[in-house]
């Protein structure tokens, strides 16, 4: 399976399905990372952590624990 922590700055992928649970998974949801979305990794931080992501037209950044629950092609 990979994940959103696999992708490298400057790819673009789609998402297949997000693994979490409860809260998590529908604060993911109401950013608008659903599936077949498509995100654009723009930035990754010297620690890894966050990750800046474009979707749908917003910028958004992200926690690691965040981007391990979402599947990508």
């Amino acid at each position: 399976m990979r994940t959103l922590k696999d992708v490298k700055p400057g790819e673009t992928v789609s998402v297949v399905k997000l693994h979490g649970q409860g809260p998590v998974k529908r604060r993911i949801m109401d950013m608008g990372i659903t599936r077949d979305a498509e995100i654009l990794v723009r930035k990754v931080a010297p620690l890894g952590d966050p990750v800046e992501i474009n979707v749908r037209g917003y910028e958004l950044s992200l926690r690691k624990a965040d981007i391990d629950i979402i599947e990508i092609r």
